[in-house]
This record gives structure tokens, C-alpha cells and sequence, in this order.
């Protein structure tokens, strides 16, 4: 398949994904969609940002279409709250007018417009875990008419502690059902959740899933942790397009964001403690330019898809290796170059060469005093509301109340 328009679906289908500018599939796309079309089950393995909610949407859409019975007709379980807003907006802008929109189902939204979606007839529930059990414990919602479940980001889910209540979901769920399964990677947690709810999986697997895509440049730099700013600030001003800051704690992201955000970077921060309408505003300013930088943990590590982001800088080393894959992964997307910086200090050498033996990659060591003196430091108003708190309110277009 070298075109969207050879897939055997209807031709209006065919003119939404036109004019939503799909025209050529991603390799997992070709390997999922036709099986998944046919009504098999598919577990489909790839790197981030190969386009594996396309591969899920394409073939439940289709189905939709050709089985139009009442009630929720497909269930698409996530781990966040950022990546389920993703699917339902690819969704909606493919469904056209032939189908409901789709019901968002995740916590810290309030609850009323979820369960007006669903109780307006909608066929696709998009949901994280904690609020669809939420649901289902009260009687809010029921999957008589299921006939499709979708994992996406199914080691992510696992990693979150989601599988008690994955488990209690799927168990309620019709048994004569499709199950599609995309992950980032294939650990033994996921192949149990295979081996209980998936019969005869077609296996897609693409390209090594524990290695940052090819068109990385992946480098790392050995500074002084009172340099490490001044580091991260220079490669800033040397480089342009939008960056995604990797920081280990939530309090060392909203000082790190801070700091940018006065020394005259448009920058923002998302983590968990930040509350649904606050995240929401951060990555839409991201997605929409008004913030070139983005300091995030690892919750944005995987669910956040924001096109041309440029430079990944793991300001602060992963926990886990294979968090390194997913920080990389937001960079180089769908065929696009990219570049990740690490930045290390002098006792984080073995750190650095265990996490490159663990996932059989090699950093190409940089010398921080090769990266140019910023010569552009541009200050930006902000005012402190009160001198008995550490709370700071930035101005328009930059941090909104965010903790010191």
C-alpha cells in the first residue's frame, strides 16, 4: 500500500483522510490497518511517532460505518489524560458528518460533558483507566454493543499501575469483541495482557522498540551541575524550533521553567500536579508556538504528540532507560530529523555509559564550550503577588501561577 486511497473503505472515508492531509501511510499503518480491517486482532509493536493511532482509527471508523447499530460501538483505553484529548480530536477530524463525535472519558475534567457525549449516542470512548471504572462502578455507562477494544500505549498504561483496573474493564466487555493492541514496547506484563485478551494476534513489529529512531542525533554533554543552565540556556539561543526540556522531579521543572521564562525564553511546564486546565493550556501554547520551550517529567515522556519538535534535552537523566526512548521519541517524528541532548555532570559517567549499554546506543560526546556565549538574553517582566509566599504569576504569554 503506498496510498491511503488503495485501502478497501468507503470513498468518503477516503476524501476525510484527503482533506485532513493523510495521503501517504506510515510502515505500521501498511502492516495494521489491512489486518485490522479484515477483523483480526493485532498487536502492533513500533517507535513513537510512527502513526499508530492512525493504524487503530482508520479501521474502527470504517467499522462503524458498516455495522451502524446503536450504542457505544468501539472503547480506546489510554494512559493519559493529554494522549485521550489527542485521539478523539484525530477522531473528530476525520469522522465527518456521519458519525457522532466521540466521548472523552479521563479524570480531572469535570464529568457532566463526558456523560452528555455518551447519553448523545456517541460510538467511540476514549478513556484513561481510574475515571471509565469510575464510571462503570456507578452504572454510567455500559458496552453491550462493543464489538472493538483498543490498548493503545499499553506498556505505558502498565507502567502507570493501571492493570487492575484494565482488568476489571475488559472483563465486563463483550466476549465476541476485535482487540487492538499498539505498544511502544513488548514486556512481559503486556505479553500476559495478550495472551488473556487477545485471540491469535496478528504480530506487527517494526524497527527495534528499545532504540531512539535513526534520524536522532543523539549527543550528550559533561558539565558542572552550577553550569548546567548556563549550558542548557546557550544551546536555547544556538538552535531553533520548538524544545521539550526533560526534568526528574516536579519541583526542579517549575524552577527550571521559571528560570527560562525570566531570562527571556517563552517557556512552559506540564506535570502531574498541575491541574487539567493548566497542562491544557501549556501544550496547546506549545502546539501553537506561543511557548517554544516545554518543561515537562516523564508524563509527557509518551501521549504527547506535538509535530516539528526539534531538540529533546534531558536535562535531568531518566530513571529508567527505557524512559530515555520515550523522552527521545517525541523528537523525529513521522520521517522528520531531529537532535537529543543529555546533560551530565562528572559523577554521572557510569550513569551514562550503563544507560548506553542497556540500550545499545552510543551518545556522541559534546564539549560544552564549543555551544556559542547567548548573546540575546532578553529579560521578561514578572512580578512576585506576595513576599510571605513563593508563588509567581507571570504575564501574558508566559507561566501562569506556577511554584517556585
Amino acid at each position: 500500500m503506498q496510498n491511503f486511497s488503495e485501502l478497501p473503505i468507503s470513498t468518503y472515508r477516503k476524501e476525510r483522510l484527503s482533506s485532513a492531509n493523510f495521503t501517504i501511510p506510515t510502515p505500521v499503518q501498511v502492516a495494521a490497518i489491512p489486518h485490522a480491517l479484515a477483523g483480526k486482532d493485532v498487536l502492533a509493536t513500533a517507535q513513537t511517532g510512527t502513526g499508530k493511532t492512525l493504524a487503530f482509527l482508520i479501521p474502527v471508523i470504517e467499522r462503524m460505518l458498516q455495522q451502524n447499530t446503536p450504542g457505544i460501538a468501539a472503547l480506546a483505553l489510554v494512559p493519559t489524560r493529554e494522549l485521550a484529548m489527542q485521539v478523539v480530536e484525530q477522531y473528530n477530524a476525520l469522522r465527518g458528518k456521519l458519525l457522532p463525535p466521540a466521548a472523552l472519558v479521563v479524570g480531572g475534567l469535570a464529568e457532566g460533558a463526558q456523560l452528555t457525549a455518551i447519553r448523545r449516542g456517541a460510538r467511540l470512548v476514549v478513556a484513561t483507566p481510574g475515571r471509565l471504572e469510575d464510571f462503570l462502578d456507578r452504572r454510567l455507562v455500559t458496552f453491550n454493543n462493543l464489538n472493538t477494544l483498543i490498548l493503545d500505549e499499553a506498556d505505558r498504561m502498565l507502567d502507570m499501575g493501571f492493570l487492575p483496573a484494565i482488568r476489571r474493564i475488559v472483563g465486563i466487555l463483550p466476549k465476541d469483541r476485535q482487540t487492538l493492541c499498539f505498544s511502544a514496547t513488548l514486556e512481559a506484563s503486556v505479553a500476559h495482557l495478550v495472551h488473556d485478551y487477545m485471540r491469535s494476534p496478528v504480530r506487527v513489529a517494526l524497527g527495534s522498540t528499545l532504540k531512539p529512531c535513526e534520524n536522532v542525533r543523539m549527543q550528550a554533554y559533561e558539565v558542572s551541575a552550577d553550569r548546567k543552565q548556563e549550558l542548557l540556556q546557550r544551546l536555547l539561543a544556538r538552535d531553533n524550533g520548538r524544545c521539550l526540556i526533560f526534568a526528574r522531579t516536579k519541583r526542579g521543572a517549575e524552577r527550571l521553567a521559571l528560570s527560562l521564562s525570566r531570562d527571556g525564553f517563552a517557556a512552559a511546564m506540564i506535570h502531574g500536579d498541575r491541574s487539567q486546565s493548566q497542562r491544557t493550556a501549556a501544550l496547546t501554547g506549545f502546539q501553537q508556538g506561543r511557548y517554544r520551550v516545554l518543561v515537562a517529567t516523564d508524563l509527557a515522556s509518551r501521549g504527547i504528540h506535538v509535530q516539528d519538535i526539534a531538540h529533546v534535552v534531558n536535562y535531568d537523566l531518566p530513571e529508567i532507560a527505557e524512559n530515555f526512548i520515550h523522552r527521545v521519541g517525541r523528537t523525529a517524528r513521522a520521517g522528520t530529523s531531529g537532535i537529543a541532548s543529555t546533560l551530565f555532570a562528572a559523577d554521572q559517567r557510569r550513569e551514562i555509559l550503563a544507560l548506553e549499554r542497556t540500550l545499545g546506543i552510543k551518545m556522541e560526546r559534546m564539549q560544552a564550550a564549543d555551544v556559542p556565549e547567548r548573546k540575546d538574553r532578553k529579560p521578561v517582566a514578572h512580578r512576585v503577588l506576595s513576599p510571605s509566599t513563593s508563588r509567581i504569576s507571570r504575564l501574558p504569554g508566559e507561566i501562569l501561577q506556577a511554584q517556585a
